[in-house]
């Protein structure tokens, strides 16, 4: 059958790959699997109810809740009716959900459990306009249940929704995504069916594995990245089993032995410090054989046949050594597709010799979201850079190196702000991403920065932060890092460790270990420590861009501190704003 709007993904699932684990929670320490009839009903249940509180084509429906089975129910049931979901993270602030709530015009809200409900009910006090009905997921005393609504669903007439869906048409809105925003106020992203779908179509090429595989699904449902994988597992016949939580990750990842899963790249980094961490821990010729097989790996190269004495030894490596890498990721794992920020060359050079294909994509809210993948073939697939385009989708460099794109799956265009979507959008089409990148042999896209993010020095020179930044990421002793410098006569970096190696660090050098990580940054031989790691990475760069002074900051910037958007993306105006004092000092 045609798949037309993203409901119907549940039409084709039922009738050509059923699955008796469509999506599976764990809950009191079981996986609790719901088939794809069972999600079926339930996803019309959900309709039937929201159509006799009134809510019908065009009408928005906020989910504000970490992922599990009811986040992916309650989409497509709001999709049936022609209604449009209105996804939000649940770290934003009061503020942006007040925003969003009018922005959007909010009419039912569903929310997780008790403490998102206060929040809730805080950014609706006051309101002249606001949602008109709330349910929680959880059971909340006091507080109207999701399960009201599936009840109501199942006591009305079945028949009643079959028009409700076929009136519903590709190009019809689906979905309104506040994206996160560095600067301002957040801005409602419009997608439709046909947005996401084109996009789902295009990207089925790059997981060849066949119907029944599992995928694990911990990135938030709530960001465009994590919902079009969705789309695309479920097209695909594979089952989605949702992570506890990002701290059980692991734990989650060797009980599921999942086949695929996404992340961001810092995640990856943490699943590689342990492994690293763990392999420190050896003694004698395992610590030597472990170490041997990671240098090995951090030379591999995809593009390249590097011999036959390279790839003998690292067959023993992989039988040696990877192979226990692999059974801690579960064993099973095939594909892990890595967005959202910048992937560390050494991370993708050491999965995939592995054994474990590392896929880079990249893309934004506004593009459904993916404009160019690395492919699951090593000929496809360039370490350091982000893939070709995918097909369906066309992609150039401005004059000034700007990423262009423009396909069908290219938004709409920003709620409520024509203003907005002109600025973003030319008469031809193209939509502006804002990044600055090059093609590399012809067709690999390497994203070098992002437009506004680029400053010009007091000397007249521009200074391109995100290579810096990536660069000195690449250190374990580094956790976030910051250029800055514009007008100024040189570029300086904030820098916060990572404390749990620079701790280790501390204690082979014999510092005291009872210092506050304040203390700790402060201290004359740690902060000798990070001039020298600065200083190391200068050498890949002009001088003109070199860093020649940088900040130790004792804490992390976080979402909660408002320093980071969801997506951990850095809200530099903030992050300069909170230590404009440190950044004076470095230039006085």
């Amino acid at each position: 059958m045609q798949i037309r709007r993203t409901f119907d993904l549940l039409a084709k699932l039922a009738t050509t790959t059923p699955q008796a684990d469509c999506l599976v929670e764990k809950k009191a320490g079981r996986w609790e699997p719901l088939s794809t009839a069972r999600v079926q009903e339930l996803s019309n249940r959900v309709s039937l109810a929201l159509a006799q509180l009134g809510i019908g084509h065009g009408d928005k429906v906020a989910i504000i809740s970490a992922n599990r089975p009811e986040w992916v129910i309650a989409d497509f049931g709001i999709a049936q009716l022609g209604a449009v979901s209105v996804p939000m993270y649940p770290t934003i602030t009061v503020e942006d959900y007040r925003h969003i709530f009018q922005d959007a015009g909010v009419r039912v809200v569903l929310v997780e459990d008790k403490k998102l409900l206060a929040r809730v009910q805080e950014a609706v006090a006051g309101l002249a306009h606001g949602p008109e009905y709330v349910f929680t997921f959880d059971e909340v005393p006091g507080s109207r249940c999701f399960t009201e609504l599936l009840a109501a669903g199942q006591a009305a007439d079945p028949a009643a929704l079959e028009p409700l869906k076929a009136a519903v048409q590709p190009d019809d809105l689906l979905t309104l995504i506040y994206t996160s925003g560095t600067t301002g106020r957040p801005k409602g992203v419009m997608l439709s069916h046909r947005n996401i779908l084109y996009n789902c179509e295009n990207l089925t090429g790059y997981l060849p594995l066949p119907p029944g595989q599992k995928a694990l699904s911990f990135l938030p449902l709530s960001h465009i990245f994590e919902r079009t994988a969705t789309y695309l597992y479920l097209l695909l016949g594979f089952s989605i089993w949702y992570a506890e939580s990002v701290e059980r990750i692991a734990d989650n990842l060797r009980e599921v032995q999942p086949q695929v899963f996404t992340t961001v790249p810092r995640l990856l980094e943490k699943i590689y410090d342990k492994i690293v961490a763990k392999g420190k821990e050896l003694t004698g010729l395992k610590k030597k054989l472990f170490f041997w097989a990671l240098d090995l790996g951090l030379k591999y190269d995809t593009q390249k046949n590097q011999g036959v004495l390279y790839n003998a030894q690292l067959a023993l490596a992989n039988k040696l050594v990877f192979s226990k890498w692999r059974e801690a990721m579960g064993g099973q794992v095939h594909y892990i597709v890595s967005g959202g920020g910048a992937l560390q060359p050494r991370l993708a050079r050491v999965f995939w010799a592995a054994g474990i294909r590392v896929m880079e994509g990249y893309g934004m809210t506004e593009t459904s979201p993916v404009i160019a993948a690395s492919q699951p073939e090593a000929s496809g697939n360039l370490i350091g850079a982000v893939g070709p385009a995918i097909p369906g989708v066309e992609l150039k460099l401005a004059s000034d190196g700007e990423i262009l794109t423009r396909s069908p799956s290219v938004m709409q265009g920003y709620y409520n702000r024509p203003d907005l979507t002109a600025e973003t959008i030319d008469a031809d089409g193209w939509l502006h991403t804002g990044d600055i990148g090059e093609l590399v042999q012809g067709r690999f896209l390497k994203i070098t920065d992002r437009k506004k993010e680029m400053f010009k020095t007091s000397n007249g020179k521009y200074v391109a932060p995100q290579p810096l930044e990536s660069r000195i990421s690449e250190s374990p002793l580094v956790e976030q890092v910051m250029v800055v410098g514009e007008g100024e006569k040189f570029a300086s970096a904030l820098l916060v460790p990572a404390f749990t190696e620079l701790r280790a660090w501390a204690k082979s050098h014999n510092l005291p270990t009872d210092l506050s990580d304040a203390a700790l940054a402060a201290h004359a031989q740690v902060q000798a420590l990070y001039e020298q790691l600065v200083q190391q990475t200068n050498a890949a760069f002009a001088q003109w861009e070199q860093i020649k002074k940088v900040a130790l900051l004792p804490t992390l910037w976080s979402v909660e501190s408002g320093e980071l958007t969801p997506t951990m993306k850095v809200k530099r105006k903030i992050i300069r704003q909170n230590n404009q004092q440190r950044i004076e000092a470095l230039y006085r």
